[in-house]
């Protein structure tokens, strides 16, 4: 059996697979309310085989939104509106289903990718003021954010223990909690952005202290056993920024409050990053912070390949392996990896009779069932 195709143990979660579907902006929600959009997109996902799904950066909320058409779970409504796509998910696939749950900080207020991105200022329609460690805009000509005091600070911690407890609700297999690609808890970890001087501020571990009490505030909202993780940014691509070394004493203070992997990114913070682009062009990251600290790891960015994949995790650079646009690119990429290296994924019985006869015996639905 290839070894992507291992089980793998997060606390009481075993998935089946070490392929993971990577969180992915759709920008498609009304009022951070999930649309028919989400259940076609996260649906088809859920047929794909790979062994975790995991939703798109969930703003826990309103003004921790990326875009207007961010999706969020602050409002009994979003709940709702997600409630009916998991549902869907759970009646036709088996697949583990976790959420990322997100403040997008001083990157807040932004056009959809398609209509610029750029920052909508707070006084333009769909507009708001954003916030942040400090009042330092992410970009040049942006409007600056408000620096978050300490009744702000205790307001977003309250907000991502909120949204845990209604994704505990919604029945999710997990949670990922984004600290990484720049946004609000990105922002507090990098002195690119954080230049507080208070107990938030300054030396590494003030910088760590309101991501790890964030952390400690999902962990204990959400059901024990149930696996808790962070992404992180293993660096800024900035010089004096966050870097992998940092990273690694993050990621040790995690692993002792709990957390049950690290989803290793990097960049995101500054304009002025310089990313050295090439294929896994993040996973030697991965595989510094699993070596160092010791848990498991998943390794993220232009991983393409099967054979590629198979490689990281073969080789123990990675525990896991996730996938973003090649997903979206192809779907069934589990499917198509799992007859390329000779395995076996799930597959609903509605499409069994679809594979190449000379690769009947490689989708095994009927072996799995679906639940």
């Amino acid at each position: 059996m290839p070894h992507l195709f291992d089980p793998l143990q997060l606390d009481t979660l075993r998935l089946p697979n070490r392929i993971v579907v990577a969180p992915m902006c759709q920008y498609s929600a009304e009022e951070g309310s999930a649309t028919d959009w989400h259940m076609i997109h996260l649906g088809q996902l859920a047929l794909s085989g790979a062994g975790l799904l995991i939703t798109e950066a969930t703003a826990v909320s309103d003004v921790g939104r990326i875009s207007p058409q961010d999706l969020g779970l602050y409002s009994d409504a979003n709940e709702a509106a997600l409630s009916r796509v998991i549902a869907a998910i759970r009646r036709h696939s088996p697949i583990a289903v976790a959420m990322q749950l997100s403040h997008a900080g001083r990157k807040g207020s932004s056009r959809a990718p398609w209509d610029g991105g750029a920052q909508i200022a707070p006084n333009e329609q769909q507009g708001w003021l954003t916030e942040a460690p400090s009042p330092v805009p992410h970009a040049e000509g942006e409007h600056a954010p408000a620096a978050l005091d300490a009744s702000g600070l205790a307001r977003v911690r309250d907000a991502f223990a909120n949204a845990a407890e209604r994704a505990a609700r919604l029945g999710l297999d997990g949670l990922e909690v984004h600290s990484a690609h720049g946004y609000l808890l990105h922002q507090f970890l990098s002195p690119l952005s954080n230049h507080r001087t208070d107990n938030y501020g300054g030396s590494l571990e003030n910088r760590m202290r309101f991501p790890l009490e964030v952390f400690q505030a999902v962990r204990a909202h959400f059901p024990a056993g149930k696996p808790v993780w962070v992404r992180v940014s293993a660096t800024d691509w900035v010089e004096g920024g966050w870097d992998v070394e940092s990273t690694i004493a993050y990621a040790e203070r995690l692993k002792a409050l709990g957390c049950a992997a690290i989803h290793v990114s990097s960049g995101g913070v500054s304009p002025k990053q310089k990313i050295a682009l090439g294929a896994g062009y993040q996973v030697g990251f991965a595989q510094r912070v699993k070596e160092a600290v010791g848990m498991p790891t998943v390794a993220v960015g232009l991983i393409t390949d099967h054979e590629q994949a198979e490689a990281i995790v073969a080789s123990g650079q990675a525990d896991a392996i996730a996938l973003a646009r090649a997903m979206l690119y192809d779907p069934r990429w589990p499917w198509h990896a799992a007859a390329k290296l000779g395995a076996h994924v799930v597959a609903p019985k509605q499409y069994w009779r679809c594979q190449p006869r000379e690769l009947k015996d490689m989708y095994a639905g009927a072996h799995y069932g679906l639940r």
